[in-house]
């Protein structure tokens, strides 16, 4: 089941049976409308995870303290939306059957609906948490219902209103930001008023998707479609921090990261950085999927 082809990230090659964490790649850019090369983010980011350290000194804790399986790249079809969300529903099926949290690394944004599609259908009472530049909630792009600019759409064609917050948006039609208004929770350019959303999902089942062009271009040049105006890294990972810390999470993504379009290697330190914050964040909460036990209370009971 595990693709074994390319090294772990730093060292997540805990047994799959003790595994609280499953991480693993989605190589799909297919419909990207800028700039390509996000299929190649999750290699990238596990062969330059050995540039940092396990040791975290922002929460004084090590990586080697985790269970956390790093179960590689999934195979997808490059030309086929369909095909490619479908084997990442799949995945991410088998993993909850398993009692244990996806973690997904892109790959382009439109990953995250066949995650999301899947434990929708686990967790009848989820919420969605994005982070990110763009809204993305277009209803088609050139045509095409799935996109990476339709994909919060197509997750609120899942969840219904009131069920996605949406923070450091500062991009989208004129049409998506009334759309919005409606239909989701949005909060332009930062993170306000993200404690009293943690507070507002307090004990709902959470899936947190992140989109690394939330944070600024000067900071983090590699990604498809980079807005000036963004948020730190420090910013992002105190945000991410206060989510994985305090919320019950069911799920994780880390999305556009384009490698190549950053020679310089500061991008993909950067998510190598931010996912060991995640991965020690999560090991820490004992009410994240995966440390509560393999069925969790608001689960369906039934395996699809």
């Amino acid at each position: 089941m595990w693709n074994k082809a390319s090294p772990s990230f730093l060292g997540c090659s805990s047994d799959f049976q003790k595994a609280d964490t499953i991480l693993f790649g989605a190589p799909f850019d297919s419909t990207a409308s800028y700039r390509p090369g996000a299929r190649f983010g999750s290699r990238a980011v596990r062969e330059e995870s050995f540039g940092i350290e396990t040791y975290s000194p922002y929460q004084d804790a090590d990586l080697s303290e985790c269970a956390v399986l790093d179960a590689g790249d999934l195979e997808l079809c490059i030309g086929d939306s369909k095909s490619a969300l479908s084997q990442i529903k799949k995945f991410s099926a088998a993993v909850y059957r398993a009692g244990k949290l996806p973690l997904m690394i892109g790959g382009e944004h439109l990953v995250t609906l066949g995650s999301v599609s899947e434990a929708a259908e686990r967790f009848p009472d989820l919420r969605v948490l994005q982070f990110d530049a763009h809204c993305d909630l277009r209803d088609e792009y050139l045509g095409a219902r799935l996109s990476h600019a339709t994909v919060l759409r197509r997750c609120w064609d899942l969840l219904g209103d009131g069920r996605i917050y949406q923070f450091g948006i500062r991009s989208g039609l004129r049409e998506e930001f009334r759309w919005s208004r409606a239909h989701t929770s949005l909060s332009r350019f930062g993170f306000d008023g993200l404690r009293k959303t943690i507070q507002e999902i307090h004990g709902y089942p959470v899936y947190l998707t992140v989109d690394l062009d939330v944070l600024d271009p000067s900071v983090f040049p590699g990604t498809g479609t980079p807005e000036p105006g963004g948020v730190t890294f420090r910013e992002l990972m105190d945000a991410v921090l206060s989510v994985a810390g305090n919320c019950r999470l069911v799920g994780c993504d880390l999305v556009e990261l384009a490698p190549a379009l950053d020679l310089s290697g500061v991008s993909t330190i950067t998510v190598c950085k931010l996912l060991r914050e995640l991965l020690l964040a999560l090991n820490r909460n004992p009410n994240c999927l995966g440390k509560t036990g393999k069925k969790n209370t608001s689960e369906k009971t039934s395996e699809n």
